[in-house]
């Protein structure tokens, strides 16, 4: 049950962090008006509330989206900067994935 509860939180906040820090990006790095920059923030903001619906730990919560975000950075920059990520990338992805599922979903006493 934990998993099916933590998965769309995950990719919610994953969403927030990766869209607002894109929009922040394009605002600095690309010259986009400073509304780009001013939403980006709140939705930075909202990230930091969404991450508190996880029920683990702060430690194991970070660390997870730590590798999460990985996972979608790349899939974020495939459909919005048309970067075609290459085996290394995909190989390093699935080894973040599979260790902060370890570290979020392993069973502990």
């Amino acid at each position: 049950m934990q998993i099916i509860k933590s998965i769309p939180i995950f990719i919610l906040a994953g969403l927030c962090e990766i869209g607002g820090g894109y929009l922040i990006w394009l605002w600095l790095k690309e010259d986009k008006p400073i509304w780009y920059g001013l939403i980006g923030a709140l939705i930075l903001a909202f990230y930091g509330v969404v991450a508190t619906l996880q029920t683990a730990s702060f430690a194991r919560v970070y660390a997870t989206y730590g590798g999460v975000f990985i996972v979608m950075s790349l899939l974020w920059s495939m459909k919005f900067d048309n970067y075609s990520p290459d085996k290394y990338d995909i190989i390093g992805a699935l080894i973040a994935l599979l260790g902060v599922c370890i570290i979020y979903y392993a069973p502990r006493n």
